[in-house]
Formats: structure tokens, sequence, C-alpha cells
């Protein structure tokens, strides 16, 4: 009897564990595989002995365990092959660093956002010790209107107390200037000069050159300080200009950026004239080469190069603008999306979404 009772247990068991089944999946789950294109950019795809990790890369894994998905990963070079891998059918979705954009959206579906971003500049990095304006920052402030000015001024107000002074001096008996013109004008507009810049050597015998000379010294001093403190304001602001704090200030700036991205067509509309690379790995060695002023790219890229890899050579200027959010890319009405959506929802809700986020980015959403 026991024996009886224990067997139907074991079936009411058995039957109890095919019923509770499709609860274990979502709904439309069925085991298959899924081609992914993506791409090698930290820190959404990298690889690291042979196997891949990153933001995109986990969450991707997450969404095929639960969708009881295999995945098959076809490498691509930039956005514009990923995207065509999808469109001609190699590959299901494209996972990483893509921009839901106006005109993406008109030949793919996109996910919900699976990261918001936006843009950002990355410049070299700045010294903390205190430096001192070398010859290289003085030379076109020498050559400038500016000194071309100033020095016409101090001819001019030199001119016109050599003239009296030459005018005192000259009746004089024992005058330091020549009586005649010439070349006696030259020697007290020498001795004015030199008033100017507190270096005379010669005395004044007539008492007028004597009393001009001592008005003509608190002009010097006057004049002398107030050039010095707009050489000293023209060094400091001309630093001041030279820095990069936003996207109004790369005009005129040596710009790089990544060849069919946001960012270049977004340089593009402003009128900024950027260098288009192949790669942003290609945009970092220019930077650190001194051959660009400033990197313009996505803001969670060029975040997590100048916190991990960059840290020493470049840092990061102003805040995040072009705000834009990030996708996984799909052929349109491909069943796919919605899943992929389910899924997104249920980590965002139980948690998992801001586990893997915070692991790359922090606790704050990136951008």
């Amino acid at each position: 009897m026991r024996s009886r009772w224990r067997g139907l247990i074991s079936v009411l068991m058995i039957v109890a564990g095919f019923a509770l089944l499709p609860l274990a999946v979502p709904a439309g789950a069925q085991p298959r595989e899924v081609a992914v294109s993506v791409r090698s950019l930290a820190p959404f795809v990298m690889t690291k002995d042979n196997n891949r990790t990153g933001f995109t890369i986990e969450l991707w894994e997450e969404i095929a365990k639960r969708q009881q998905w295999s995945t098959k990963y076809v490498d691509a070079e930039n956005v514009a092959a990923q995207l065509k891998d999808v469109s001609e059918r190699r590959a299901d979705v494209a996972a990483g660093a893509i921009s839901i954009t106006s005109d993406r959206m008109k030949a793919f579906d996109f996910s919900q956002p699976t990261l918001a971003g936006g843009l950002q500049i990355l410049i070299p990095k700045r010294s903390t010790a205190a430096t001192e304006p070398g010859i290289l920052n003085f030379l076109p402030i020498l050559f400038s209107k500016a000194m071309l000015f100033w020095l016409l001024g101090g001819l001019a107000m030199a001119l016109i107390p050599a003239h009296i002074t030459w005018l005192a001096e000259r009746r004089h008996s024992d005058s330091m200037v020549s009586r005649s013109y010439f070349p006696g004008i030259f020697q007290a507009f020498i001795f004015a000069g030199e008033t100017l810049t507190a270096t005379q050597e010669a005395v004044p015998r007539h008492w007028v050159s004597r009393s001009l000379t001592i008005l003509w010294g608190f002009v010097a001093i006057v004049f002398v300080s107030f050039f010095t403190a707009t050489l000293t304001t023209t060094l400091t602001v001309g630093s001041f200009d030279a820095q990069i704090k936003g996207p109004q200030d790369l005009f005129d700036k040596k710009v790089v950026t990544v060849t069919g991205t946001t960012s270049a067509k977004y340089l593009q509309g402003m009128g900024v004239k950027a260098t288009g690379l192949p790669s942003i790995g290609d945009a970092y060695k220019a930077l650190e080469k001194g051959d660009a002023n400033a990197v313009v790219f996505d803001s969670p890229v060029l975040s997590y190069y100048a916190t991990h890899d960059g840290a020493d050579v470049a840092e990061l200027a102003g805040s995040v603008f072009q705000q834009e959010d990030y996708g996984l890319a799909f052929a349109q009405s491909n069943p796919l999306r919605q899943m992929v959506d389910e899924s997104l929802l249920a980590m965002r809700q139980d948690g998992t979404y801001d586990e893997i986020r915070a692991k790359y980015f922090g606790d704050q959403e990136a951008g």
C-alpha cells in the first residue's frame, strides 16, 4: 500500500514539474542561436584572453540567458558595418554604442534604450605644476598690434620732454646735449627714454630740465606699471582662451573624431573643421602625440578611457552635450526586438541592469 502512495506522489510531482516549466522562462522564449554584430570599443565590447567582456556583452548575455538563446558574435569594424550586417541578414541584431537617431530609425527597429549618453570632449591632461610663460607665449604678443601701439605711445611721449630738455639745456654753458638740433635732439630723446625706463646716466644742468626730469619720472612709473599690468593680463587671458571648455571653443582648434559617427555629423553641422579618423584608438594616438587639441566622441567611451588607459595623458573638458540614447538595432519587423525589450524591462525591475551598468559606469547613468 505504501509503495502505491509513493508511486502516486512521484507521478504527481513529475506532472507538476511539467506544468510549472513554462513559468521558468519568458513567454515565447525558445532555444535558438542569435547572431550579434559587435565592434571592439571599450567599455562596451572588449576582448581579454580570447574572452569577450564589457557592458554590451554582459547585457546581451543576460538577455540571451533569460530567452534561452545561444549567441554567435559577428565582428565588425564600425557602426556602419554593424548596421550593414543587420540589413544584409548576416546578423540578427547589432549591439554596442549605437546611437538611436531619426535617420537610423527609418531603416531599423531599435530596442528600448540600453544606456543614456551623449557627446563629450577629451583634451590633453593639463599639468598641475606651476608654470611660467615661455618664449613661445611671448613672441605673438611682441609682434602684436597692442605691442606696436605701446611702443609708438612711448616714443611719442618721449619726444615731448626730449624737445623741452634740448631747448632748456642748449642754453646752459655745461649742457649735457649738443647745441645743434642734430644730434642734440637725439641725445635729449635718449635721456627721455632712459628716464622712462629708469636707467638714465646723464644729469641735466638747467633747472627746467631738472624739474621736467622729476615730473617725467612719475609719468614713467605710471607708464611702465600700466604696460606691465596690460602685458600680464594679455598673457593670462591668452592662456584661458587657449583652454577648451565646451563645443564653442573648438573653432580654430585641431579636432579629431571618428568618421561616420554622430560626433562627426554634429561637428560638421556646427561648422567645426574636424579630422575624421578610422577608429577611436587612432584619435587617442593623435591626442597623445600632440597632433590634436581635442577628441570629440561618445561620452561613455571617453569617460572610460580618461579614468583607465588614458588617466595619465587625457582628461574630459566640460559637460556632456548633444544628449542621445544607445540601443540594440534590428531589421524592421524582427520579432526578436519585442522579446529583447521584455527582458530589458525585467532586468531593470529586478535590479540586474543597474548592477551591470554600475560595474562599468558607476552608480550614475552614463552621460
